[in-house]
Formats: structure tokens, sequence, C-alpha cells
């Protein structure tokens, strides 16, 4: 039997939209949405009978051309016209991941019934989530002020029957999708284009995809400091909770309760040490992993309240009669917090690449380079050479987008938020801090090794057990690449389990 999720006024929340998408969920709308999407139409299509004062991009042209009128004969074209003129996006495509969101969050958007779409066209983006159908949207063409326009133009072309789509393993053509799937093409009505194009979706599918990954991340960013201190000889009394409780920083208290979870049981930490105190990168896990912590915490409740908004334009309340035109749609929230989370990664990716190059430097039993024989053999000198670039990389990344605008439309659009861009290098951020995570502890694993017979934490023995079935113990110079992608890929399978 399908497990089936039903789009409802009931929150969508990071852990449902994890499981639907890595579960397989289908879609369907529940009773309330239906009737809330058809009350919203016949409102809409009562109101156009009888309505002669224009009204936003419902019976006027759009942005600039708000002033021009348009005929009721020529409503439904206005709305095919939007959606053709505005797929103009470029670049590269996106991953496939974020177009499946797009499409969820899409759904959930319109189902409030603030936006005047009709069931059918629901129904359609239902179809294509149900069956894998996944539209070529390009990375590059949304400002992320008056909607995702291009983006979510390239989304939802194929509903015409044009653009092009990913199904089956293959790309093919809108039109060859309707002839495939014996579907006729979506005849959208009087507002409809506007509802598909104006909203936040784009920003958002990456945004939630961060979250769902980063939240990963964070997590491992703690495990694997944990086994850089230990294989570092590093010290405990840093993560003593009475520190932390002084200080009042929730996610600094949260980290260091984890790392005191993390070595509990070692060797290692509990022996007598010559050192008084270890390095920043050590010693300030609390406060660096925190900080980024609370700030995953603030954009993680910014995208919440995303993914249960109403965000196209304008918006339709029924039950008191009115049709606003406002801004939903402006992206300026998602913009700020997604440039606060590329800090946040930024900065878990730094402070890990300052302990693989402490790990390095000969110190605390540890020889030069992790390898017994230096000099002969360069060991893991050049490894600490890709996070560093990597570290640089996120740095030019975390320059905020939200800072700029470029006034658009003839100057009716005159302050965009550039979210979209945030978005694509917030990803890209993500992406380096894996791998920079994951020399971390191709690093740490190697130098546990010389602190032998001495024994870390049970939890991270087992970690690094599990580890060694895909990266062993190197005692001389061999290509390390593979090793790394192997590395990447254990931080993607492993399953982590923290109180």
């Amino acid at each position: 039997m399908e497990n089936v999720h039903y789009i409802s006024n009931k929150e969508l929340t990071f852990d449902s939209i994890h499981l639907i998408i890595k579960e397989g969920y289908k879609l369907a709308l529940s009773d309330e949405s239906k009737h809330q999407i058809k009350k919203c139409r016949d409102y809409l299509d009562q109101k156009m009978a009888t309505q002669n004062e224009p009204i936003y991009g419902v019976n006027t042209g759009f942005g600039a051309l708000y002033n021009k009128r348009i005929s009721k004969e020529d409503l439904g074209n206005l709305q095919k016209n939007l959606v053709m003129s505005h797929a103009c996006g470029t670049g590269d495509e996106i991953p496939s991941e974020i177009v499946k969101l797009m499409i969820l969050l899409k759904i959930q958007s319109l189902s409030y019934g603030h936006s005047g779409i009709q069931l059918e066209t629901v129904e359609r983006l239902i179809d294509f989530f149900n069956h894998d159908i996944l539209p070529v949207v390009y990375q590059y063409g949304s400002l992320g002020a008056s909607g995702d326009l291009a983006p979510l133009a390239h989304l939802c072309l194929p509903l015409l029957g044009m653009g092009e789509v990913n199904f089956n393993g293959k790309r093919i053509s809108g039109s060859e999708l309707l002839k495939e799937m014996n579907w006729n093409p979506i005849n959208l009505k009087s507002k409809e284009g506007l509802a598909l194009l104006n909203g936040t979706q784009f920003m958002g599918a990456y945004g939630v995809s961060l979250i769902l990954k980063v939240r990963k991340l964070s997590q491992l960013a703690d495990v694997i400091g944990a086994v850089s201190l230990d294989a570092f000889d590093g010290r405990i009394e840093p993560f003593y909770d009475s520190v932390h409780q002084v200080r009042h920083h929730a996610g600094q208290i949260e980290t260091a309760r984890v790392m005191r979870f993390l070595l509990e049981g070692s060797e290692l930490i509990n022996r007598p040490k010559v050192h008084v105190q270890d390095p920043y990168s050590f010693r300030c896990i609390p406060q660096v992993h925190g900080a980024s912590k609370d700030s995953i915490q603030y954009v993680s409740s910014v995208f919440s309240n995303e993914v249960n908004a109403v965000t196209d334009n304008p918006t339709i309340f029924p039950d008191e009669d009115l049709i606003i035109s406002a801004g939903n749609f402006h992206g300026q929230p998602l913009a700020l917090a997604l440039d606060n989370l590329c800090i946040a990664m930024a900065e878990l990716g730094s402070i890990s690449e300052r302990r693989t190059y402490q790990l390095l430097a000969g110190k605390r039993g540890l020889p030069s380079f992790l390898v017994a024989n230096p000099g002969l053999n360069s060991g893991f000198m050049i490894p600490q050479y890709t996070a560093a670039s990597l570290v640089s990389s996120n740095k030019q990344l975390s320059t905020p987008a939200s800072v700029d605008t470029i006034e658009s439309s003839q100057g009716q659009e005159d302050h965009v938020s550039m979210g979209a861009n945030a978005a694509t290098k917030a990803y890209k951020v993500a992406q380096n801090l894996e791998r920079i995570l994951s020399i971390e502890l191709f690093n740490a694993a190697q130098a546990l090794e010389f602190q032998r017979p001495a024994k870390s934490s049970p939890f991270i023995e087992k970690f690094i057990a599990d580890y060694r079935k895909k990266v062993k113990f190197i005692d001389q110079d061999k290509t390390m690449y593979d090793d790394i992608a192997r590395s990447v890929d254990y931080l993607r399978e492993v399953e982590l389990e923290l109180p």
C-alpha cells in the first residue's frame, strides 16, 4: 500500500518533508484544501463577471504594464503569455531534488485558497510530483523579489505542453509528456499564471534542502570535532556545563553537552595532560559550533514560516470580499536568512580546517603530517591544502547577496532581494562544508591510530570502526582523492543518534 501525504492546513514540517521525499510518499489534496481552492476560484470567477475596476494581474498587464487594461476575452491568453514570456532562465539545470521540493512547496502554497487557482491546475502539479515528472529549471533568472519568476515559469511551462521535463530517465518536451500521459494541456484562467509564477518556491526549496542537510552536518561537525579532540590529546574541562551556563547561549550550551556525551568513557580524554590549554579550534568548539547552531535555528524558523505561507500576488480573501495587490512574493526574509546560513556553514568549515591543520603539526605524540616516515612520505600534507581551498571558496561565497538590489521593470520593481542568488551559493557552501568535514575525519581517524593502545569513547570507536570499512589507515604515500570521496560518501550514509 502506497504512503500518502494529504495536503492540508496542518503545518508542513521539515521532518514531514524529509519523510515525504525519503520514503517516496505520494501527494493528495485533503477535502479541506479542495474546498478552499474551489471556493476562492468561484469567488474570483463571480467577481470577474461583475467587476469593471482594474485588478492587478487579473485584468491588467504585469509589472510596469500594470496600467494596461485587458479585455475579458483575453484574460486566459494573458496568463499563458505570462508563463511563456517569463521562462528566461539560463545556466546549469538545478538539482532534481530541488525541483521536486519546488513542486511540493508550490502545491502547499496554492492549497490555502487565497490564490484563485483552478483545482485542475493544482491536481496536475500533484500528478507531476507523484509520477516523478521534473521540469527542467535553470539556476539563473530570479531576482527573488516579484517571486521566483523565471524558475517558476520553467517549472510550470509543461502544464501547458511547453518547456521540457526529465521523466523516466530521459529528457522530453512538454508536448511529448502530454502525449505520453494522455493529458490535455491546462487552459489557464484569470490570475492563474500569476498564482504559479509569483511565489518564493525556488528560494524556499533550496532553503528546505539546505536545512535538512545542515542539521546533519552540524551534528557531524560535533562528532568529527570530538574525534579530533581525542586524537590531539585534548582536555575535557572547556566542555563542562558550568562554563557555558554563565554565558547563556543556547547553541553553546547544547554543543558542550553533546561533546560531553560523545567523549563519555574515553581513556584519552580522561588521562592526565601535560599541556594546560588547547588551541581555540578545539577549546572553543562550543562557542563556534554553538553560534552556528543558533543561526541554523533562526534560519529554520524563517523557512518554516515560508513553507506554510501564501506568497503569490494579488492575494484573494473571499470571506472579506478583498483582492489585495501587495508584496508577499518578496524574498527579503529568505535572502537575509540564507546569507546568515552561508556564514554559519562557512564558520563550521573554517574551524574544521584549523583542527585538521593542528593535527599535522607533529605535536602531542603525533608524527608530522600523520605518517610514520615523514620526508620520504608527504603523508596528509595536501588534504589540508584542499580543505583550505574549500574554506577560502566558502569565505568568498559568504559575501551577502541580500545587500544588493538592481532596479527592474522600468522602476516598478525598484528593490529586489537577490534571495535566489543567496540560495544557490548557500547550496555550494553546504557541499564544500561536507567535503571539509570529510577531510577532517580522514585526518582525525589517522591521528587517532597514533594514540593507541589508548581508546576513545565507545561512541567514537564505533563511528571510526564503521568509517574504516570504507577508508583504511595509511602507512605510506598513496593517491588520496578516492579516500576523500569515500569519506564524503560515509558522511552522507552514516546515521547519527545523538541525545
